[in-house]
C-alpha cells in the first residue's frame, strides 16, 4: 500500500482501535478516524474520504460491519475485515462483500501490513495500475507448450499464466483431480524470471505428519532419533526458484502455522538449528477443495488461505471444454504411438464421439491413461472404439430415479466407490483404483480419507 494513504479504522474495541492507529502511523499511513459504529462511519467516509478501510464485524449499534461492507463495495472503497468472528454463516456473509482480505484476531503487526500488501497488489490489479485482467474476451492465440486446447476456457486462463508468469506473485489454482494444475504451475514458472532456478514440487497430502517440518524445513544432524545426517528441506532446494504447493488443503493445522510463518517472515529455521536462513522463493499453491469451506469448518486457516489467495486461476473440467476432448485425444495418441513405435493414423468418428459423450470425472489425466490403454490394446492404425470401464462408465451426475443434481462430492465419492469395486478394494498398484481413476495412489487414499469411505463398503 502507498504510504500517506489514508485508513478509516472501524472497530468498537478501543484498545484494539488504538493499537491500530499506533501501528498504522508508525508505518506511514494516515488514520482517517476511528468508528466504533456503522453510523459514524457513514460521517467519517463522508468527511475523510478514505482510501481504505479497516472493518470489524461486531460492532455497537444494530447494524454489523457486514452491512457497512455492502455499502463500502457499491461505492468501490476498498476495505479489509478484522475479526475474531469465524462462524461459517458469518464468513459466507462477509465473503460475499467481496473484501480484500480478512485478518483474524489476534494478530501480529507484521500480519496486519502483510495484509495491507497483499490488499494493495490485488486493488492495483483490479484498477488496471498493474495489469488489466478485465478484458472482455480472452485472446486466442496464446500457446504454452504441453497445454493442449483451443476452448474460451483454457485460453483465459493461459492468459492469466501470462500475466502473473512475469511477477513474483502468490498463485493458487483450483481445479478438480486430473485438470492440470501441475502442468500450469509449472507453465508460471518456466515464463518467470525464476525459470533457470529450481522448481520443487510438494505433495501435501503424502508428507507423513511426523516429518513434515523436516521434509519442508530440513534438520541438522543429531536433532532427532534418526536424524544420522543433515538435510536439506524443499524450501532451502528451492531457493531462488518456486515452490510449488500441491494439494495445499490437505494440510494439517499445525504445519499450516509454520508454513504461515516462513511465508511472512520469509526465512526457515531448520530442525535443531538456532539459525534462520533467509529464502527467496515464489509459492504456488493448488487444490481440489473448496478451501473456503475448509476455513468455515475450521480446517484451513484463514490467514492462509487470504495469504495465498492473492491471484487465483481456476482450471475448468474436461467437461466444461469439450471442444477440446478431440485435439487432447490426438495429442496423446501421437504422444504414446511415437513412445512405443507404433505407426497410428488417428482416431474413429464413433471411438471421438463416445469420448465427447462422456462425462470425464478424472478429466484430462483420465483421458490421457485412456488413450495410452487403448493404443496398446489397438492392433491395427487406427483406434476404432474405446472401452470405457464399466463401474466408471455407469457413473452419472444426474439420479436418473429423481432428476435431482448430485453434489460433486457425491459424484466423486460414489466414482470412487465404483473403482474401488472394480479393483477389488485394491487402491495403488497396477489394476488399482488409482490408477483406473488416473491419479496418484496418495492422492486417491487422502480422497477416501476426506470422503469418509470406509474399508467395509467396498
Amino acid at each position: 500500500m502507498i504510504k500517506k494513504d489514508k485508513i478509516l479504522i472501524v472497530e468498537d474495541e478501543f484498545i484494539v482501535a488504538y493499537d491500530l492507529k499506533i501501528m498504522l502511523t508508525k508505518n506511514g499511513f494516515l488514520v482517517a478516524g476511528i468508528a466504533s459504529t456503522t453510523e459514524r462511519a457513514r460521517q467519517l467516509i463522508e468527511q475523510k474520504k478514505p482510501d481504505w478501510v479497516l472493518l470489524d464485524i461486531i460492532l455497537k449499534g444494530t447494524e454489523t460491519g457486514i452491512d457497512l461492507a455492502q455499502e463500502l463495495h457499491q461505492k468501490r472503497i476498498p476495505f479489509l475485515f478484522i475479526s475474531a468472528n469465524t462462524n461459517h454463516t458469518t464468513l459466507e456473509a462477509a465473503k460475499a462483500t467481496q473484501p480484500y482480505g480478512f485478518l483474524v484476531k489476534p494478530f501480529r503487526e507484521r500480519d496486519l501490513f502483510v495484509m495491507l500488501d497483499i490488499a494493495r497488489y490485488r486493488y492495483a490489479v483490479e484498477r488496471g495500475h498493474i495489469i488489466n485482467l478485465a478484458e472482455e474476451s480472452p485472446k486466442s492465440d496464446i500457446s504454452i507448450e504441453g497445454i493442449v486446447g483451443k476452448s474460451a476456457s483454457l485460453m483465459n486462463v493461459l492468459e492469466k499464466v501470462m500475466i502473473v508468469a512475469p511477477t513474483n506473485t502468490s498463485v493458487i489454482i483450483m481445479g478438480e483431480s486430473g485438470t492440470g494444475k501441475e502442468r500450469i504451475a509449472q507453465a508460471i514458472h518456466q515464463h518467470s524470471a525464476r525459470k533457470d532456478k529450481a522448481f520443487v514440487t510438494i505433495n501435501c497430502a503424502a508428507l507423513p505428519l511426523n516429518l513434515i517440518e523436516s521434509e519442508l524445513f530440513g534438520h541438522e544432524k543429531g536433532s532427532f532419533t534418526g536424524a544420522n545426517q543433515k538435510r536439506i528441506g524443499k524450501f532451502e532446494q528451492a531457493n531462488g526458484g518456486t515452490v510449488f504447493l500441491d494439494e495445499i488443503g490437505e494440510l494439517p493445522l499445525e504445519a499450516q502455522v509454520k508454513l504461515l510463518r516462513v511465508l511472512q517472515e520469509k526465512e526457515i529455521e531448520r530442525i535443531g538449528s538456532e539459525n534462520a536462513i533467509k529464502i527467496d522463493v515464489r509459492i504456488i499453491a493448488a487444490t481440489n477443495r473448496n478451501l473456503e469451506k475448509e476455513v468455515a469448518e475450521r480446517r484451513f486457516r484463514l490467514d492462509l488461505y487470504y495469504r495465498l489467495n492473492v491471484f487465483p486461476i481456476e482450471l475448468p473440467a474436461l467437461r466444461e471444454r469439450k471442444e477440446d476432448i478431440e485435439v487432447l485425444a490426438n495429442y496423446f495418441l501421437k504422444k504414446f504411438s511415437n513412445n512405443i513405435g507404433k505407426k497410428m493414423n488417428g482416431i474413429s468418428e464413433n471411438a471421438l464421439q463416445k469420448l465427447r459423450t462422456y462425462h470425464w470425472p478424472g478429466n484430462v489425466r483420465e483421458l490421457e491413461h485412456l488413450i495410452e490403454r487403448s493404443v496398446l490394446l489397438t492392433s491395427g492404425h487406427e483406434i476404432t472404439d474405446i472401452s470405457l470401464p464399466n463401474a466408471i462408465q455407469t457413473n452419472e451426475v444426474v439420479n436418473t430415479m429423481s432428476g435431482a443434481i448430485n453434489k460433486m462430492e457425491e459424484v466423486e465419492r460414489d466414482h470412487i466407490l465404483k473403482a474401488l469395486k472394480t479393483s477389488n478394494g485394491k487402491v495403488a498398484g497396477v489394476g488399482g483404483a488409482a490408477e483406473i481413476l488416473g491419479m496418484p495412489a496418495q492422492t486417491l487414499y487422502a480422497k477416501i480419507k476426506k470422503l469418509g469411505i470406509k474399508i467395509s463398503y467396498y
